[in-house]
């Protein structure tokens, strides 16, 4: 055979090999663009098809209740999550109240996840020009406190309840808008004050930024610590944020202020990642998060909040009343790269 037709043989052949590899073909679901959520998956879907792995088809924009749910009911392949859902399912209630217990607990029973990622932090915050003193002055003020419906909403309120003992549409005013209005009616000067899940930075806080000075409030230390408090941090989805006062000043700049009463933000963050179901290959699943692991810098550099976000905690949010265990290709794939997932949170 001549030489060249051989070498060309060979190329052909070792282009088929890597083609059939990459026509494993995924679909994925996700939230609007602009945060955690939808980066991971963004980025999942990037390395691997450069890595020749799979194809992902991904849905953004997607309601994640429903996409939990096709995920467990095998109807889509991989989805992002807060981890508040997964509880809520294997419970039969909330959104998930329809199914009922059994159901719930059966379908939940089938979600793994791959990785995590903090979805927001939630936190008081007003633009200077409101006069708002803080936690203390917020009753008979308008509050926007999230999308008409769904955890960020609940989440607010019970912050606000927990903190001033005030109640939404008794002691103030809560307005709420879709996401995608969020920065207009905020930067509109409806509300007087804001109570919403935020990166450091995100791309709302940023616009707000530039529209005027603003001031965000730590939480109170003795209600941090208080029972009540502690006891909602430790739900599932929620989780204790603390970070230095100056190193949020340094992230955010001088379009914000942070207050409290040391040198420490207090605040609640909602956790959440990425899931799959069990029965997802599990040499799949490992070549996956291995791509997306091996590639964490990349990542992290795509957006200004890719630091504060724990993309490489892979403990972030697992265990106690979280249903959810990783997938074992994942737990691979993550100790292979010298990281510790709890054995609480692996499936054996």
């Amino acid at each position: 055979m001549n030489i060249f037709k051989s070498l060309a043989a060979v190329g052909i052949a070792s282009l088929m090999a890597t083609t059939a590899f990459a026509q494993v073909n995924l679909t994925a679901e996700t939230a609007s663009p602009g945060g955690a959520t939808h980066l991971a998956p963004s980025h999942l879907t990037e390395v691997a098809g450069t890595q020749g792995i799979a194809n992902i088809q991904l849905a953004d924009g997607q309601t994640l209740t429903n996409s939990l749910l096709n995920v467990a009911e095998g109807k889509t392949d991989i989805a992002g999550t807060p981890h508040i859902l997964p509880f809520l399912m294997s419970k039969g209630i909330g959104p998930y109240g329809k199914l009922g217990k059994e159901k719930g607990a059966e379908l939940a029973s089938n979600l793994r996840a791959i990785y995590p990622f903090t979805l927001g932090v939630f936190f008081l915050y007003a633009f200077d020009a409101k006069g708002i003193s803080g936690w203390d002055g917020l009753e008979g003020k308008t509050i926007f406190n999230g999308p008409p419906r769904g955890g960020a909403l609940n989440n607010a309120r019970a912050m606000i309840q927990i903190i001033t003992g005030l109640k939404d549409g008794e002691g103030y005013t809560g307005i709420q808008a879709n996401w995608g209005q969020a920065s207009a009616v905020i930067g509109g000067g409806e509300p007087d004050a804001v109570v919403l899940p935020e990166l450091f930075p995100s791309g709302r806080v940023s616009t707000l930024g530039a529209a005027g000075k603003l001031t965000a409030w730590s939480m109170p230390k003795d209600v941090y610590e208080s029972e009540a408090m502690q006891k909602y941090l430790k739900a599932p989805g929620s989780a204790s944020f603390e970070a230095p006062i100056a190193e949020l000043q340094a992230i955010m700049g001088d379009d914000w202020s942070f207050v409290s009463e040391d040198d420490t933000f207090r605040a609640l963050a909602t956790i959440g990642g990425d899931v799959v179901h069990k029965d997802m290959d599990e040499e799949l699943v490992y070549k996956l998060v291995k791509a997306y692991v091996g590639t964490l810098d990349q990542l992290k550099a795509k957006a200004a909040f890719g630091n504060s976000v724990d993309y490489d905690n892979p403990g972030l949010g697992m265990c106690g009343k979280n249903p959810v265990k990783y997938h074992k290709g994942a737990v691979r794939a993550w100790e292979e790269a010298g990281y510790d997932a709890p054995d609480c949170a692996k499936d054996m």
